[in-house]
């Protein structure tokens, strides 16, 4: 689906790579069952750089800032069609449907449930968090503060999901962490359309009026041409994940053409960060509600359109168990 904001253009494409070996979680040894960000420095390796002083050895003290250092040297040394910038992605914390599926199982949730607004036990059109939730976007702002001691590069743009979720957790975990522009009250990011979970059928999935959420987080901004009514959410069809990875591969480009940032946090979803990870070329790494993975991204931009992907038709409601065959 075309994101009707999109300033995507066809003269030119982004190759993205990740740059591996600068974070715990671009190794294959390291489990994303198990691993926990927030004791880990967020996977920071403790490593030298190219761009490290010669006669300096590694320092877990100074590895935030010589990563910093080395991004700079990276954007400095490269050709003017080259780029990398340091991507924190962040999930949103648990929501009302998360629950919800672990009650029904997903092959109801999927079949049935996802399809209604809520139940008895609370509403889930655009879910918010549970209290759950909450706390691990508290999780993520305390392990920002501590990281902040340690010199972490801030992030000089936020996005956000337009979904309530997210725009929650990026409140919770950025709103006076104490990098500039994140004091209470002052937390600006940049609302994204494109920064969206899984499209169609589950209504934990479409969005509340732009209206809604201003009211709710007035301090937010949104890109331009950002409509009242939700444009993308498809009642009756659900999108496969290849043409969720080619949207991701729409929104990563708009971002690279458009933010002249280094280091930008991006609060979205599961299915989400998992297509910026496939776009990216990073190993596949399942975040758990509230979790944060740190991606340094090289985008090469090339002359013509993009190489021709496969992307699959969006799909509809599955069959529910004893229901049988659909007929023709």
């Amino acid at each position: 689906m075309t994101n009707p904001n999109s300033t995507a253009t066809s003269h030119f494409h982004f190759d993205f790579k990740t740059v591996t070996g600068i974070f715990l979680q671009d190794e294959g040894s390291t489990n994303p069952d198990t691993f926990d960000y927030a004791s880990s420095n967020f996977g920071l390796i403790n490593r030298s750089y190219p761009s490290d002083p010669q006669d300096e050895t590694p320092n877990p003290s100074t590895q935030w800032p010589r990563l910093a250092e080395y991004i700079t040297h990276l954007n400095t040394t490269a050709s003017a069609e080259t780029t990398y910038k340091l991507l924190f992605l962040g999930r949103h914390g648990q929501g009302v449907h998360n629950v919800a599926e672990s009650r029904y199982g997903t092959a109801l949730w999927d079949c049935r449930y996802s399809l209604l607004n809520g139940d008895e036990h609370g509403d889930w059109f655009d879910a918010r968090l549970t209290d759950l939730g909450v706390s691990q976007a508290r999780t993520a702002h305390e392990a920002w503060k501590r990281q902040i001691k340690n010199g972490i590069p801030r992030p000089q743009t936020y996005y956000v999901s337009p979904l309530m979720r997210c725009c929650e957790t990026a409140r919770v975990t950025f709103e006076d962490v104490g990098f500039p522009g994140t004091q209470k009250g002052e937390f600006r990011p940049l609302v994204k359309e494109l920064l969206r979970e899984t499209l169609g059928l589950h209504t934990c999935d479409a969005r509340s009026p732009r209206s809604v959420i201003a009211a709710a987080y007035p301090t937010y901004l949104f890109e331009p041409g950002f409509s009242e009514e939700d444009p993308l959410h498809k009642a009756d069809l659900r999108e496969s994940d290849s043409a969720r990875d080619a949207r991701f591969f729409e929104f990563l480009s708009d971002v690279f053409a458009n933010d002249e940032h280094s280091v930008l946090s991006m609060t979205a979803h599961s299915g989400a960060i998992t297509s910026i990870l496939n776009v990216v070329g990073h190993r596949r790494f399942a975040l758990e509600t509230g979790g944060v993975i740190p991606v340094l991204v090289k985008a090469e931009r090339r002359a013509g359109p993009p190489p021709e992907r496969v992307v699959e038709p969006w799909f509809g409601r599955p069959l529910c168990p004893g229901e049988g065959c659909v007929k023709n």
